[in-house]
């Protein structure tokens, strides 16, 4: 229980003179706040239980469902479970048009394409999806590219901060360009082995290499198609998560230009048929990678043409993210927010397969989602609500390119400018309690050292991805945020799990990623130990009290390539004040 000092004592002990007794004041002080902090926060740690995640977890990952795609019933499904889970824990609608839910007008598109390839009068032909996948996001019923001149473009990066531009002013307008997956792999000249770190991010994956930077240029240079050659390594996964996604309906944003200004057709290819196709060119696919990795590299026409014809089977999606608010405690606080995103929407269900069609979507992102119940729980059992309010938005269509986050960083329900830290949640631990955290995106922003204050109470240590390369910073939720100034953690279990082998995690994570991940058999298991995802949840509220009570702001730290923008945001919102 909460101690109480009596008045006249506390009072003695603010006007003593004596130096050692005004330390031992500010130290009872702090004792006292420590105690009240704890007394008010631990029913939120302790209303966190395994239990009632697995419970949320085995509704929203159930056949019933439908694997939560959107623009389906398991949309809806889905949205009335959050939303009559919210309301029950008295949270109030966090959209001000007093619903709980942000309409997300998007467009579902379903491809079927064809293509080819020709060289020397001799044609090529694509298997879909086995060799190849291709999709246009323009919102028409049918593309059409004829003979379009084929040109190698390197990692498709221009890079005026690095020096570096694959394009060397070629026009590719109206061409077909191919391009390589990640970022342009440096070697330091000091440090053989080594990935120099001043080009780039050395071995951490930029946005240079992300796959929608690489389709976001070609369409700014004016391609009609882009290719990308898929490689399990640098992509971080193998080439049926590429293939499963992209043969089934996908979405994007409404826009009033029906995305026009996209190229017609963004493609993905597989290491081998890639290699098989540059052979049938007379060109070698890894002296071609070699070149590609220099500063001086020229564009290499591929004297081939290319066809595509895809018919897009259309329609009109009204999707949904769901969003409650916990309002502050602080008259003028309660003005800002801390906002916990987790996305709802999995791969749905594929009618055409024998026996289990629904990709239940259990860990990715079921759990995620659970966590955001989890939490809006454990927020509410507090008896002093945070100063700043509490926002848990639960966004649609992560799967088909963040869309849901996308769309509401760009149209906020309340200012990003008083968004003080966006704390993400994706694919929860489900092997156990770690000795240590991995932050995604290690560096960027002083949200990190909150978080490696919190988790020492838990005996654990803050730790940098082991494999930076994979760009595991630009596949979540977060980064919409992060692209829009707003600081943000995305923060995972770590990879040393308590009493267990060295490399307990890591195997469990390659099984994960080789037999699970956007598969049919992710799914509910028995063996889960979701006591890992416990704690992580329990530090994940600790980071964000503290962040919705302190006086000092999170930052993004210097040299991070959001700064600049949340320093003018911030900037511009004191000027109009």
């Amino acid at each position: 229980m909460r101690k109480h000092i009596p008045l006249l004592g506390l009072l003695g002990l603010l006007t003593a003179s004596c130096s050692e007794n005004a330390r031992q004041v500010a130290d009872t002080d702090a004792a006292l706040v420590a105690e009240a902090d704890s007394a008010n926060v631990q029913p939120a740690l302790q209303s966190i239980n395994a239990a009632d995640l697995l419970s949320h977890t085995t509704v929203l990952a159930s056949d019933a469902f439908e694997g939560r795609a959107p623009g389906t019933a398991g949309e809806d499904s889905t949205v009335n479970y959050l939303v009559r889970q919210f309301r029950q824990l008295g949270l109030q609608p966090g959209n001000p048009d007093s619903t709980y839910v942000q309409k997300v007008p998007m467009f579902g598109y379903t491809p079927q394409p064809e293509a080819s390839i020709t060289a020397g009068g001799k044609q090529i032909k694509l298997d879909f999806p086995k060799d190849y996948v291709a999709v246009s996001r323009r919102f028409v019923p049918e593309i059409d590219i004829n003979d379009s001149e084929m040109v190698f473009v390197g990692y498709g990066v221009v890079a005026p901060e690095y020096g570096w531009d694959d394009y060397k002013g070629l026009d590719v307008k109206g061409k077909t360009i191919v391009m390589l997956v990640n970022d342009p792999p440096i070697p330091d000249p000091n440090t053989p082995g080594q990935l120099d770190s001043t080009m780039f991010g050395g071995k951490a994956m930029t946005y240079y290499g992300r796959w929608t930077y690489k389709y976001e240029i070609a369409a700014e240079k004016g391609a009609a198609a882009a290719i990308i050659i898929h490689e399990t390594g640098p992509a971080g996964y193998p080439y049926e998560v590429i293939s499963g996604s992209h043969s089934r309906e996908g979405f994007d944003i409404s826009s009033a230009n029906k995305n026009m200004d996209r190229a017609a057709v963004e493609a993905w290819i597989t290491t081998d048929k890639a290699k098989e196709v540059f052979s049938a060119l007379g060109k070698d696919f890894e002296q071609l990678k070699q070149a590609a990795r220099q500063q001086d590299f020229e564009p290499v026409p591929l004297n081939a043409t290319a066809d595509f014809s895809i018919q897009n089977k259309l329609r009109e999606v009204q999707s949904q993210n769901v969003i409650a608010k916990l309002e502050g405690s602080d008259p003028e606080l309660k003005k800002e927010y801390v906002v916990y995103t987790a996305h709802w929407d999995h791969l749905g269900k594929d009618p055409s397969l024998a026996g289990d069609q629904v990709y239940n979507g259990a860990l990715d992102n079921a759990t995620g989602t659970a966590a955001l119940l989890e939490l809006a729980e454990a927020f509410s059992k507090m008896e002093t609500k945070p100063k700043r309010s509490i926002l848990f938005l639960a966004v649609t269509a992560e799967e088909k390119g963040l869309l849901g986050s996308k769309y509401y960083a760009n149209n906020p329900l309340y200012p990003l400018e008083k968004t003080v830290a966006n704390i993400n949640m994706d694919v929860l631990n489900a092997y156990g309690p770690t000795e240590d955290v991995v932050v995604i995106g290690y560096g960027n922003s002083t949200l990190e050292d909150v978080l490696a204050e919190a988790a020492a109470t838990q005996n654990r240590r803050i730790v940098p991805e082991a494999t930076p390369e994979k760009g595991s910073f630009y596949r979540s939720d977060h980064f919409e945020f992060a692209k829009q100034g707003v600081p943000a953690l995305y923060a995972k279990s770590g990879v040393i799990a308590r009493g267990k082998p060295a490399d307990f995690v890591q195997k469990w994570s390659e099984n994960y990623t080789a037999n699970d991940y956007h598969k049919l058999s992710d799914e509910v298991r028995e063996d889960w130990n979701l006591e890992g995802a416990v704690e992580d949840l329990q530090l994940f509220l600790l980071v964000g009290n503290k962040v919705a009570n302190t006086e000092k702001l999170p930052e993004w730290k210097p040299g991070t390539e959001f700064k600049a923008k949340r320093e003018a945001m911030l900037s511009s919102s004191a000027g109009t004040e």
